[in-house]
């Protein structure tokens, strides 16, 4: 029965102390920067930039379109990382800052023989899909 006291008195002292270590959410715990998350079904390298093809609700793919200029700088606006191996599946992390466009990560496969690499053919008139882009521009309806 002691034991059993104790144990409660235990139990309610960390139950009222713990709110004490809690931190508070505040603005200055807060940031500016949200990112979304969006799987890549094909991606297509083409000498003007990135074609990307994504999945848009069930049946329907939507595609945005990264220009190279975005990749030339370190803090540029794109950015490519290979996903280590296995079996994880291709995405790309668009980040936002104060709601507006900021940059995007795109995590593909090393290998270009994956699946979810593809080859534009040389015929596709493609290079005013990657004119004069300073944003993009995502829909997921």
């Amino acid at each position: 029965m002691k034991k059993l006291v104790f144990s409660l008195l235990v139990l309610m002292f960390f139950a009222i102390g713990a709110p004490v270590f809690a931190q508070p959410i505040s603005p200055e715990n807060s940031s500016e920067y949200y990112y979304v998350r969006v799987d890549i079904e094909r991606i297509f390298p083409t000498r003007y930039g990135y074609l990307i093809q994504h999945s848009k609700g069930i049946n329907n793919m939507g595609q945005v379109c990264v220009p190279l200029e975005w990749f030339e700088h370190a803090t540029g606006k794109a950015r490519i990382l290979t996903l280590p191996r296995g079996k994880n599946w291709p995405y790309m992390s668009i980040f936002y800052k104060n709601g507006e466009f900021s940059h995007i990560r795109i995590f593909v496969h090393r290998w270009r023989g994956h699946s979810t690499w593809g080859n534009m053919p040389m015929s596709a008139n493609i290079s005013g899909l990657f004119e004069n882009k300073d944003t993009l521009e995502i829909s997921f309806k």
